[in-house]
């Protein structure tokens, strides 16, 4: 009996022993650095206990001698520790280089990297902060493979977005992709400050797409904000940049004396009288007495050196029970066009969520954007470009101008005013935009870690108020503005979602699977009224109201009042499928109704499968191999950007003689057409895998993609009149490749490398029968033919420059049309000694067959280099601007085209002369005018330096790090503009892309 009472104490001893809670301290470092890390999540494995480290990697935390803590942090490598009675416990931790148990967002969910049979493409947010813009997306440009981003440089306004070519006919809206942030659909993101997302994942292939069926035609980008952490202090950060914008690549206009050299070249008289007249006016130059005293560089007097800024500050941090982050940022641009023409945004921003017991969790997003956009006033840099050097920007002599003597090349004979000065001081056009993103769900575990139900509301609220203010002004008889005129245009965009989805995950010994299943509502509605008003008091901005103008004389044809409401109700499932972490099933299927078209319903199912073929017994020996997956998939998704309906009724007087007497009549015709949504269909096959100890990582895909009804215009053999129908095909295919390398030289020396090429090629398929459908305008056509790619440009081919009579006097062509040396030659496609229409050619596409991208990245202590490089080839530029100045005699011309200018024999054999400039023959849409839209560009460069662990007069620092930034400072190209980024390839004057300069300041409390 002693004996077994002795047993029992020792038993109950030795738990005791075990169970009691002690204090544990310790700190955690950085393995390869040795510094200490803040804000490492320290738990307690199987419960929600723990703690974090504090500013230099300490913790204190209770626990039995039988636990085991679970340290944590992003980026690194989690570890397990064993308390067994120990009361301090140190721990290094490790870069984590298993890439492939990352979680990445996908449609209502997330995957594990290694578990993915889609192509998909992820950002994060230290990547996106290193380029100072106020439209997130900008950074990503020459970052994601087969995702084309075409930059804008005034401010404000959204870079172009395409994602696998364009598979609409394009000019409709319907090209961008469908973005998501935090479960709400929007157009664009020109709202969010990049400080604010924590990342940006663009689905690409159907497989990954399709989950959001008829919004998933062009691609998804899922951005999700940036939240707080469990068991995280709180983290107070300020980060923030300011910088200038300056020009770059600025166009060569003929200067005074080219130009006048091309004037008495021309053999118009009338070009020469406006030389000596300038003369008279403003006097002879002292160096060459034969031209002009003046010698106005435009683009030089309309531009500035502009200020860029951003500032942010957040605060973040999380409990064992809720996270949260808190955020406000400004954001403010001027442009560098010299008027009043700027943008800057102020939001605010909270994130919350909260588990309230171990089965119900409910949280909250709420974003409130207000911005201020002052747009440029587009006809200066037409004006600029066309204006003559030897105009003045001021002219003493005109003294009838008010309110400003601005001076008016009418004075020297020409027809128009050209001063751009004019459009800039008297024009002023102002947007404020206003949104809200709420975001509430609450989630439910009906069973732990298995079963999971999710509702959610969002609902985006925007409002746009324009005001386009146009001021009297008086310069020149025919350069003048009677009246003042404001017009006013208020629209309002509500969109609503609500969501649904039940979640289901389980595993059995080998088998894993995911099984998700949802519903979906969606409640559009648009309004709009807009109104204008005349003679309003000018000089007080605080009178531009059309209740201060002349209520008498308001235009009521210039009163509109209108708006629509769409609703759509969609069911959507998806199943994951995992044997072994080595076979991978993966099949989507939505079915999505509209109250849009008359076929309410439209259905996008989309399949997938994964072999990890490094898990296999044959691959244990191939060391260098660390993962590699082999991927395919295939899928439908939906575009219902494209209208509802088209048609109209037309009726046409028709005159016809019976005995000789006239009769008039009628016919009436009507062509109308019910459209529904456009279908893609995508096949993609890929690659993924890791190499050399995960130091290089490998991404390959090919892809098909074929928009089988595409809304197209289709003639109406009986009326002539045309109608759109989803008749058309259009194929994108292209290859992918995305390359990565992270190494450590030293503990102190790391670097990485990265690129990615992309190919595009962008093709009609089927025309329902037509042989094309014309595009453009009829002075340059473009057009869409079987066998080529969307809205081609289409013309002659300049075969060279006639150089002599001799050579003039062999070409029946020439001699035909009275041809001199110095006009254009033109390729004779059929060889029939005829210059028609017939000799037409495609001479190009807008699209990119290549595109590129790389970076560089260089850790030294604490000192962090980067650099990214961009660059695209294949696509072609329609110097359209060149053209309309070689249509009108008044204006001036780039100095590309009066250096080069065909002078005589032998001087040219690509430029005509000054007096061809001025012939029809000339002028016709050719390949004179299509140019090469190449360019590299070194995208950004950045140095930091990180202060850690510093004193500063005995007190120590927090976290700061200080960066030198330089965006856009170089760009090589050829094409004869600004930028040859034009996202239409139509170049008729697009806002030049400034380079950025500038210093910022990350700092964390």
């Amino acid at each position: 009996m002693k004996k077994l009472m002795f047993l029992f104490y020792l038993i109950f001893s030795v738990t005791t022993v075990f169970s009691q809670q002690n204090a544990i301290t310790g700190s955690v470092t950085e393995a390869l650095t040795g510094e200490p890390i803040p804000g490492v999540s320290v738990i307690i494995k199987g419960t929600t206990s723990g703690t974090i480290t504090d500013f230099d990697g300490n913790y204190t935390i209770e626990a039995a001698n039988t636990d085991v803590l679970v340290f944590s942090f992003v980026g690194l490598a989690a570890q397990e520790v064993a308390v067994n009675s120990r009361t301090m416990i140190n721990v290094q931790l490790e870069e984590s280089t298993e890439l492939v148990d990352e979680v990445v967002v996908v449609g209502y969910g997330q995957l594990k990297v290694k578990d993915l049979t889609s192509s998909i493409s992820t950002v994060n947010s230290e990547e996106l902060q290193k380029t100072p813009s106020g439209q997130a997306m900008q950074a990503l440009q020459g970052k994601v493979a087969g995702m084309q981003v075409v930059s804008s440089g005034a401010p404000g306004d959204s870079p172009t977005i395409r994602v696998r070519g364009i598979g609409s006919y394009p000019g409709s809206n319907n090209e961008a992709p469908l973005y998501v942030v935090d479960g709400m659909f929007f157009d664009n993101i020109d709202f969010l400050n990049t400080s604010d997302i924590a990342s940006i994942s663009i689905l690409k292939d159907a497989s990954a797409a399709a989950i959001y069926g008829v919004r998933a035609a062009n691609g998804v980008v899922l951005i999700e904000t940036k939240s707080g952490k469990s068991n995280q202090k709180s983290e107070i950060t300020y980060d923030g940049y300011y910088g200038i914008q300056v020009a770059q690549n600025v166009l060569k206009m003929a200067n005074a004396e080219q130009y006048t050299t091309m004037a008495m070249e021309s053999g118009s008289q009338t070009d020469i009288d406006n030389i000596y007249k300038a003369m008279q006016r403003y006097g002879r130059s002292r160096i060459n007495p034969n031209v002009p005293d003046v010698n106005t560089d435009w683009y030089d007097e309309i531009m500035r050196v502009a200020p860029i800024q951003n500032h942010s500050l957040n605060v973040a941090g999380g409990s064992d029970k809720a996270t949260y982050a808190i955020g406000t940022s400004y954001f403010g641009q001027e442009g560098i066009l010299d008027m009043k023409n700027e943008y800057e945004r102020f939001n605010l921003r909270s994130k919350v969520d909260f588990k309230a017991t171990d089965w119900f969790t409910i949280g909250g997003n709420m974003i409130f954007s207000n911005a201020t956009k002052y747009g440029q006033e587009s006809s200066a840099w037409s004006m600029a470009y066309w204006a003559v050097p030897i105009l003045p920007v001021y002219d003493e002599l005109n003294t009838e101008a008010w309110p400003t003597n601005y001076a008016s090349a009418e004075h020297l004979g020409y027809r128009g005013g050209q001063n751009p000065f004019a459009a800039i001081d008297f024009n002023n056009h102002q947007l404020k935009i206003r949104k809200v993103l709420a975001n509430f769900y609450a989630k439910v575990d009906l069973i732990p870690e298995k079963l999971s139900f999710k509702t959610s509301y969002n609902h985006n609220l925007t409002s746009l108020n324009n005001r386009d203010v146009a001021l009297p002004y008086f310069i020149s008889t025919n350069f003048k503005r009677v009246d003042a005129t404001l017009t006013k245009r208020s629209e309002t965009y509500s969109n609503q979602i609500w969501d649904n989805v039940l979640t289901y995950d389980d595993s059995y010994e080998k088998h894993k699977w995911t099984v998700m299943a949802g519903t979906s509502f969606r409640d559009e509605a648009y309004d709009m009224l807009t109104a204008q008003g005349v003679n309003f008091p000018v000089d007080q901005e605080e009178a531009w109201y059309i209740s201060q103008s002349d209520l008498a004389n308001i235009p009521t044809t210039a009163v509109r009042d209108g708006g629509s409401r769409q609703y759509g109700i969609s069911y959507f499932g998806r199943v994951s499928y995992n044997f072994n972490d080595r076979y991978l099933l993966y099949g989507t299927m939505r079915a999505d109704g509209s109250s849009k078209y008359q076929e309410k319903w439209g259905y996008f199912p989309t399949v997938g499968a994964g072999w990890v073929v490094s898990e296999e017994s044959f691959m244990e020996n191939l060391q260098v191999i660390d993962f590699l997956k082999l991927r395919a998939s295939w899928g439908q998704l939906g575009n219902d950007k494209i209208q509802a309906s088209d048609g109209a009724s037309t009726t046409n007087v028709v005159t016809t003689a019976f005995d000789d007497i006239l009769y008039s009549g009628t016919t009436t015709a009507s062509t109308y057409s019910s459209l529904e949504w456009e279908v893609t269909e995508e096949a993609n096959i890929g690659l993924s895998s890791q190499l050399f100890d995960s130091r290089l990582s490998v991404e390959a895909d090919y892809y098909i993609r074929d928009t089988k009804n595409a809304a197209i215009r289709v003639k109406i053999p009986s009326t002539g009149n045309s109608v759109l129908r989803n008749v058309g095909v259009v194929r994108n295919s292209g290859f992918e490749l995305a390359m990565n390398w992270n190494d450590e030289i030293t503990k102190d020396l790391s670097y990485s490398v990265g690129a990615n090429i992309s190919t595009l090629k962008n093709e009609v398929r089927d025309l329902y029968g037509q042989p094309y459908i014309d595009g453009g305008s009829a002075e340059f056509r473009q057009r869409s033919m079987v066998g080529e790619s969307l809205l081609a440009f289409f013309g002659y081919e300049v075969a060279g420059v006639y150089q002599n009579d001799e050579q003039i006097q062999a070409d029946p062509a020439a001699v035909a049309n009275n041809l001199v040396p110095g006009d254009f030659i033109y390729r004779d496609q059929n060889g029939d000694n005829v210059i028609n229409d017939d000799d037409r050619v495609v001479l190009g596409s807008y699209f990119p067959t290549f595109m590129y991208g790389a970076n560089l990245g260089l850790n030294y202590k604490k000192i962090e280099f980067s650099a990214s490089f961009v660059g695209q080839s294949g696509n072609k530029i329609l110097n359209r601007k060149r053209g309309e100045v070689i249509w009108t005699p008044d204006y001036n011309m780039d100095a590309d085209l009066a250096i080069n200018r065909w002078h005589g024999e032998g001087t040219t054999n690509k430029y005509p002369s000054s007096a061809g400039l001025r012939k029809g023959w000339n002028q016709k849409m050719s390949s004179f005018f299509v140019e090469d839209g190449s360019f590299w560009r070194i995208q950004n460069i950045q140095v930091a330096y990180n202060f850690d662990n510093k004193k500063l007069f005995g007190t120590e620092m927090p976290n700061t790090k200080i960066t030198l930034t330089a965006d856009r400072p170089l760009t090589v190209f050829n094409y004869n503009g600004f930028n040859p980024e034009v996202a239409d390839g139509i170049d008729r004057q697009t806002y030049p892309i400034p380079a950025t300069y500038t210093i910022g300041l990350n700092v964390k409390f």
